[in-house]
């Protein structure tokens, strides 16, 4: 009896987290499409974005993995408010200078495509808008179409600081629980949350963020046993004991550079790369969403819709916020 009302329970979860999937998208209040073209601000600006991008982006696949991980690393903290682009001033040190944001990349493809969106339409469109769209086009780049809708109108925040980055970024080190807590903080359910560690499918890891899992996992020079033998021995050929902090490996074993459902198959064969890859597995539901997650239509969907609910996170909109002209630096 037990077993059965256990069994009920768990069943009952699973329709609400289907149900709750199904649902449609929620529109951050306000942000709409296309804002630059409804308030004729700079109609060209979405176009501008996405020429520049898929240029950058034909000459440097990687791209796509870089700037959509800005874009998480912004979004997470103070929300989508550009602060991650901001530079260290003084000794008031930035977003930027923060342990996981070191081994950030593409900046200097979000500056070009500001500075010729300035050139077209100066003080008009935000960082932080620009950083959304690019992030969208550089990922769709090998799709030819968009994979997720960019509302914009967006503003820029002016506070960038170091201090407030821990505790709000989810971690590659984090158990479900700690995962859970950080997304529902910030607005996103279970779905969400399964969705975007889909983001993984593509970019590379630096060794140091998984070796524990390799060599001294419980601090016993043991590996973790939720992770799969054989690719735990693989991961020992490209990252021996001590680390070479430059050696990177691909999140995603054998889908590096392609954006697709790949990553979910990996880690329900226990190939996730990162701790909280594998912590997927260890709740009922997210277990359930991984299986579901390994059909590309099913992810590709919910990845579209989480995409426009994390581009919502406490932005600034309105009289709130300003446009940087410089998105390294305050006006």
């Amino acid at each position: 009896m037990r077993a059965f009302l256990s069994n009920l329970l768990l069943f009952a979860s699973l329709v609400v987290v289907v149900a709750a999937a199904k649902k449609a998208p929620v529109k951050p209040a306000g942000l709409i499409p296309n804002f630059y073209k409804v308030t004729r601000t700079c109609p060209k600006a979405e176009q501008l974005v996405r020429q520049i991008t898929w240029d950058k982006v034909r000459k440097d696949r990687t791209l796509g993995a870089k700037i959509l991980r800005v874009h998480y690393h912004d979004c997470f903290v103070r929300g989508c408010d550009a602060s991650i682009l901001l530079d260290t001033v003084g000794t008031t040190q930035s977003e930027k200078d923060a342990r996981p944001n070191l081994s950030l990349g593409g900046f200097e493809v979000i500056d070009e495509i500001k500075t010729k969106v300035e050139q077209a339409c100066p003080g008009k469109v935000s960082c932080a808008d620009i950083l959304a769209l690019a992030a969208r086009d550089a990922v769709s780049f090998p799709f030819k179409r968009p994979l997720w809708d960019v509302l914009t109108g967006r503003k820029d925040g002016n506070v960038s600081l170091i201090s407030d980055v821990n505790g709000n970024l989810p971690s590659p080190f984090s158990d479900f629980a700690t995962l859970q807590s950080i997304f529902t903080k910030k607005g996103l359910d279970i779905n969400d949350l399964v969705a975007l560690s889909g983001a993984h499918t593509i970019g590379v890891a630096h060794c140091g963020a998984f070796s524990r899992r390799l060599f001294n996992f419980t601090g016993k020079g043991d590996a973790d046993p939720s992770l799969d033998t054989a690719y735990a021995a693989f991961l020992r050929t490209q990252c021996p004991n001590p680390a070479n902090p430059a050696t990177v490996v691909g999140m995603d074993p054998n889908s590096t550079l392609t954006f697709d459902s790949h990553y979910f198959t990996a880690v329900n064969n226990r190939q996730g790369l990162f701790q909280s890859d594998a912590a997927l597995l260890t709740n009922p539901a997210s277990a359930s969403i991984v299986q579901q997650f390994q059909s590309p239509a099913e992810f590709f969907r919910q990845f579209a819709k989480s995409m426009v609910k994390m581009g919502g996170i406490e932005v600034l909109v309105g009289d709130a916020g300003v446009i940087r002209k410089n998105c390294r630096v305050n006006n």
